[in-house]
């Protein structure tokens, strides 16, 4: 058994002054995917090597180098940002997106090879989508040409699956509700980015013509949510009024080991060290 973990971080500095490393000593998911960690590299590393430090006081791992983490830092200063920690072996690693050179899509994706302790290789991709703006003509174009480039990359996960080859699971912050059991109030947002019927063609492709798995609707079946994200307007998280824009999307086998999720939701709005919830997988590989 495996847990791959996925969460927005909305920000890893301030995740830590709010206690994620507390977090991060409780779980040391076998596979964690960040997103917006939006730290340059000199104050990155040392917040990974204290998760190392954590993953080592909580046994997961004899010393805290054995901790193997990668990322990539968005070249617009103060946005996105992906990383990935693991304390499985790591093949081989891959940086950006094939085809997008921009620097606002920088800081998106990063995938690794990793092999379980059972011998099943995983390319795991740590993905994080633009968020668009329904107002703003030019962030959406941006949106689409990252999910346009998506397709050709999934195309050759799903292949190299289906031939027999590594599997791979997609985690991160897809800045897509899929359908209107993925968020609170539909209707009314109908218009808005992120619930956009355009925005949401391209789940439909991935679910259908490129035979990706959204394990977590796999498991949970149709029920209303679970959602992984609160606006921080109102009192959206303490009325659960939520998206769920967070995802991990695998290959048919890999899917099919699935054994269970949990979307550790913050017991109190201020208790919350991101307005994303992390969203955990386990896996029998």
């Amino acid at each position: 058994m495996i847990t791959i973990t996925t969460s927005n971080v909305n920000g890893i500095r301030a995740a830590k002054r709010k206690g994620i490393e507390t977090w991060a000593g409780e779980h040391a998911p076998d596979i964690w995917c960040m997103q917006e960690v939006r730290a340059p590299q000199d104050e990155l590393d040392p917040i990974f090597g204290e998760f190392g430090f954590e993953y080592a006081t909580a046994g997961k791992i004899a010393d805290q180098s054995e901790l193997t983490a990668m990322n990539e830092v968005c070249r617009v200063k103060g946005r996105a940002g992906v990383g990935l920690l693991t304390d499985l072996p790591v093949t081989a690693r891959r940086y950006g997106l094939p085809g997008l050179d921009e620097d606002v899509d920088s800081g998106r994706w990063i995938e690794a090879d990793v092999t379980t302790p059972q011998g099943y290789g995983i390319t795991v991709a740590c993905v994080y989508v633009h968020a668009g703006n329904s107002d703003d003509p030019v962030k959406m174009a941006q949106k689409y040409r990252f999910l346009d480039t998506m397709l050709t990359r999934m195309g050759e996960l799903r292949d190299e699956a289906s031939r027999g080859g590594r599997q791979a699971v997609l985690c991160g912050d897809f800045n897509i509700a899929h359908t209107p059991l993925d968020i609170k109030n539909a209707k009314a947002n109908i218009k808005h980015a992120g619930f956009l019927p355009a925005e949401r063609t391209y789940i439909d492709r991935w679910l259908g013509e490129y035979e990706f798995v959204d394990v977590i609707r796999s498991l949970a079946g149709d029920i209303q949510g679970p959602y992984t994200w609160w606006s921080q307007r109102g009192r959206a998280f303490d009325n659960n009024v939520g998206w769920r824009i967070d995802y991990q999307f695998a290959t048919p086998e890999l899917a099919e080991t699935a054994r269970g999720f949990v979307i550790d939701k913050a017991p109190s709005y201020d208790a919350r060290w991101s307005d994303h919830a992390p969203l955990t997988v386990t896996y029998d590989v």
